[in-house]
């Protein structure tokens, strides 16, 4: 036997089994995903049709198109329903409740991921123990706290300060999403390498200017997942608004359920629409705002 022969390799042919067997899988999870979509977009958009229908096209086939653009049925949600006054407030505790959140999480999430310090594994515990609390489960005791609160400043304040205050709404709404934003954002600030911030030392610049200058612009893409998962979750939410806002000054998904009870009984559902319309719309500006910063999250991520 010749030496070409001995060192020729034989390759296995690829059988059809394998190849037919990736095929299906592809086409099975293509046909999954275009069936998710489809049970996401398809409400979405018969709402949005539904909230531009009059009061009569109710009675007939509910996929109908509407014969107009009735939007009276925004202006009486707005104004008539108060959901302006609630959208105002809903946007107020939000800005404020994801400014607080990241000047408290930007620089707690940085230390934590690139200085060495006495109760650090202490805190790293602590922080992904707050990963598991459900804020549905602590929101009494937050509101008997805040009640309590109020007795001792009953003098000064006697409407009250903590409980219906839409500040003290964003500041624990903030706080519930401290634990999740620090956590993402430590492993992003964990995984840039040294070299950047040993460059920037030899040219003299200090560890605050490293911190804003350097880490948080490359830090962009998790600061805005970050801001997008906090804003849905201050938007949407329904039981610490209800809990801790008793007076008028409510959220807009609090005054959206008001809304739903009261249109229900009136059988005027082309208005009702119209408010869940007006609930969507931030979400959706909000995510082509951020939509590009988090497509450079794959790539930044792999900085090692």
């Amino acid at each position: 036997m010749s030496q070409a022969s001995k060192n020729k390799v034989i390759k296995p042919a690829k059988g059809r089994g394998s190849v037919n067997s990736w095929t299906v899988g592809r086409t099975v999870g293509q046909i999954v995903l275009v069936i998710c979509a489809l049970t996401i977009f398809v409400p979405v958009v018969w709402v949005f049709f539904a909230s531009f229908k009059d009061k009569s096209e109710f009675y007939g086939s509910p996929w109908m198109m509407p014969k107009g653009l009735h939007w009276q049925n925004f202006v009486d949600a707005f104004q008539d329903a108060h959901l302006g006054q609630y959208f105002g407030t809903s946007v107020f505790v939000t800005a404020l409740a994801m400014v607080l959140c990241l000047i408290v999480a930007l620089p707690c999430s940085y230390v934590m991921a690139r200085f060495d310090f006495p109760g650090k594994k202490i805190l790293k515990i602590a922080i992904q123990g707050g990963l598991f609390i459900n804020v549905n489960y602590i929101v009494v005791p937050i509101f008997l706290m805040l009640v309590d609160a109020d007795k001792l400043v009953y003098e000064i304040f006697p409407d009250g300060f903590f409980v219906n205050n839409p500040v003290m709404l964003a500041v624990v709404s903030a706080a519930t999403s401290l634990p999740f934003t620090v956590f993402l954002l430590q492993d992003f600030f964990a995984s840039i390498p040294k070299d950047f911030e040993e460059a920037a030392l030899i040219d003299g610049a200090s560890q605050f200017k490293i911190m804003t200058r350097i880490f948080f612009p490359m830090a962009m893409p998790a600061i805005s997942m970050s801001m997008l998962f906090n804003f849905l979750s201050y938007w949407n939410d329904y039981i610490i608004s209800m809990t801790l806002m008793t007076g008028e000054n409510r959220t807009i998904q609090v005054g959206l359920l008001n809304l739903m009870q009261t249109q229900k009984a009136a059988t005027n559902y082309g208005r009702l629409y119209a408010g869940m319309v007006i609930v969507m719309v931030p979400v959706l500006i909000f995510y082509a705002i951020v939509q590009k910063k988090l497509l450079q999250t794959s790539t930044m991520g792999g900085l090692k």
